[in-house]
């Protein structure tokens, strides 16, 4: 296989486990809204369980599109010195944060301490929005 063909099938693959790790951080923060929400121990212990799981997946797409990244970036290092390249890397450490952040309101729901109001929680599902349309606007248009 040629290094151009080899170049796609990568790509593919980071792309496609981008996409799994934003389903999770799409949906995640959704959960803990219906967490904070939930007024039964049994509806809280399964939204506990829920959130656990797709934080795994999640997890595991994250360091999988960072590994085929990785690679993309091995095969074309001329992307370190492209300005949007740049750009880029500085959305994907936030949205790392956003995605430890994540971990942290897991452990704050299993402790039972809600929040008295979903409001903040509501504006947190919407930031993962915000990190797609940045990495997706530079990568496609590369506007530096």
């Amino acid at each position: 296989m040629q290094l151009s063909a080899a170049y796609l099938w990568i790509k593919a693959l980071h792309i496609a486990f981008m996409v799994t790790w934003f389903a999770g951080l799409f949906y995640l923060p959704r959960l803990f809204i219906y967490h904070t929400e939930a007024r039964d121990d049994p509806s809280r212990g399964t939204f506990e369980v829920m959130e656990r799981r797709l934080y795994i997946i999640m997890s595991i797409g994250a360091v999988l599109t960072t590994v085929f990244g990785l690679v993309l970036l091995y095969i074309n290092q001329s992307l370190i010195r492209q300005e949007w390249f740049g750009i880029k890397l500085l959305l994907l450490a936030g949205l790392v944060v956003f995605h430890f952040r994540c971990r942290r309101w897991i452990t704050v729901l299993k402790s039972e301490d809600f929040p008295t109001d979903t409001r903040w929680l509501r504006w947190f599902n919407e930031i993962p929005v915000m990190f797609l349309l940045g990495i997706i606007m530079l990568a496609v248009v590369k506007p530096f």
